[in-house]
């Protein structure tokens, strides 16, 4: 299909929804971050281990994988309790590229805050309609418990931030969990208004298919990219992330 950008947007449509069919299939998750959390039962645990397995989620996915391993760890059996009980720097040893210690005392703090005020869910819930301003409403809550070092791991879309790790891990709780991969645990947020984590893979399939035409990777290419996809699903734009990051990891297309 070299000729991808040339596709009347029925077959587009067509080419996609099997591609996101295909796709997004529990077998595949075996060697997916996702697959972290999904060892946990309660709402609680998976919310807590999907946020800290998702902020690491950057570089390979063995690597990202490794490095959550270690996040169970620490965590132990109910991670809940284990936040709820936190001690400011009293955090073993961590490291997974940039996000260390220091980072993950902070989030761990950030977390504690959170679930003594409502959960994470409410932190993302508040009265504003526009994904952007739902994230800006968790960072607001989130972010004075992190020191200036770690505040480089809270993506913010209003400096312009593709904010793929936050995007992503908002899928991974809010889309339906049917097909055995996302958890569908979050009302809060309406799968309709779900964004793709865009990164080097989406984004380039994007652009290959014409679905993408912004040159950067950054929160208004989240924005034509969710128009285009809320046009092939309104329901269910985030769908097409399974699509657009199969097609680049396991068909290099």
């Amino acid at each position: 299909m070299d000729n991808s950008s040339d596709l009347s947007f029925s077959e587009l449509k067509e080419f996609l929804d099997l591609k996101a069919a295909q796709y997004e299939q529990a077998a595949f998750i075996q060697e997916d971050p996702i697959l972290l959390p999904h060892r946990f039962q309660k709402k609680e645990d998976i919310e807590i281990v999907a946020f800290l397995v998702a902020t690491i989620s950057w570089g390979k996915r063995q690597s990202i994988i490794k490095s959550g391993e270690r996040l169970l760890e620490i965590l132990g059996p109910e991670p809940l309790s284990y936040v709820l009980t936190y001690q400011d720097s009293t955090c073993p040893q961590f490291v997974h590229r940039t996000f260390n210690t220091t980072d993950l005392n902070g989030f761990l703090l950030g977390l504690k805050h959170c679930y003594q005020n409502g959960g994470l869910e409410a932190t993302f819930a508040g009265s504003a309609f526009s994904l952007e301003k739902r994230i800006l409403s968790f960072r607001q809550q989130f972010i004075p418990f992190l020191n200036p070092r770690t505040l480089k791991h809270v993506a913010n879309p209003s400096t312009g931030s593709a904010s793929k790790r936050l995007i992503m891990f908002l899928r991974w709780m809010c889309r339906p969990a049917k097909n055995g991969v996302d958890f569908g645990l979050w009302t809060a947020i309406s799968p309709a208004q779900l964004m793709i984590p865009l990164d080097v893979h989406t984004g380039n399939i994007s652009r290959k298919l014409g679905i993408l035409k912004r040159t950067q990777n950054d929160w208004k290419a989240n924005e034509e990219l969710q128009a285009f996809c809320q046009k092939l699903d309104p329901k269910d734009p985030a769908k097409y992330d399974f699509a657009l990051f199969g097609l680049g990891i396991y068909e290099n297309f």
